[in-house]
């Protein structure tokens, strides 16, 4: 049975990574999905894919007019929105005292600005059919890594601003969840990475214990599954923060390809 059958999603970050798992399993459960990204042929391949279960819409989330048409162009489409799932983000492991400004605006528009800009477009559609709301946080929140503070700052702040909003909106039966995420294998956040900024994380990482800590990466369809998990929940309940990360010890890949 498809439990989301006659729903419509969005989601950011569709393109690839997590995304595109995310998109997989919400249409595997009968959903029909917006996919946000930025354009690419990626993007454009969902709809060949998962066919009209999919609507590729081209949106850089740091633009709050981009969102705007964006959402408008779903709910034009698909006629509705009962849940919005916030996971584009960037992150790039950077040193505070080496970062410059284009890289902390970087973090800053997808990160958060492109969060705030999402919710605040939806809500009225999600008012309509007492939808759901989903940010996509990270392990790092709880346990800062060294190099990755501008990223979780900026997910510390989606998790303040999505628990004031579960307090604003649920008299109007909106559901607010964080899914707090911990590593997951097969992700696309360090494509653009310079050179040899990976190596520096992952030895840095290495060094003060986060890689043990992190463990080794979770498959993006356990990830997938514990967002379809939340997003079935009885109407009566709602998981406010879920941390879904590895169980398994070890380490990540890219520490592993230091030996």
């Amino acid at each position: 049975m498809s439990r989301l059958a006659g729903k419509v999603a969005i989601v950011t970050g569709a393109s690839k990574g997590m995304g595109r798992h995310f998109v997989a399993a919400l249409v595997a459960e009968g959903a029909r999905v917006a996919a946000l990204a930025r354009d690419s042929a990626q993007l454009r391949s969902l709809e060949a894919e998962f066919g009209p279960s999919v609507r590729a819409i081209a949106c850089d989330v740091s633009s709050s007019v981009e969102v705007n048409a964006a959402v408008a162009g779903a709910v034009s489409h698909f006629g509705r929105i009962d849940l919005l799932v916030n996971n584009a983000a960037v992150f790039v492991p950077v040193l505070l005292e080496e970062a410059t400004d284009e890289q902390v605006l970087q973090h800053i528009g997808p990160n958060v600005n492109g969060v705030i800009w999402l919710i605040r477009a939806a809500i009225p559609h999600l008012r309509q059919t007492q939808g759901h709301i989903v940010t996509i946080s990270s392990e790092s929140v709880r346990n800062p890594f060294p190099m990755l503070g501008l990223y979780a700052a900026g997910k510390a702040a989606v998790e303040t601003l999505s628990t004031a909003l579960g307090a604003e909106l649920r008299s109007d039966n909106i559901r607010v969840t964080v899914l707090r995420s911990g590593s997951v294998s097969g992700s696309s956040g360090s494509d653009n990475w310079g050179p040899g900024v990976a190596e520096k994380f992952f030895r840095k990482i290495a060094e003060t214990g986060h890689a043990h800590m992190a463990g080794e990466a979770a498959s993006p369809e356990s990830m997938a599954a514990a967002l379809i998990a939340v997003a079935t929940l009885p109407r009566d309940v709602n998981a406010d923060l879920i941390e879904v990360r590895s169980a398994r010890a070890g380490v990540p890949a890219g520490v592993k390809a230091l030996d």
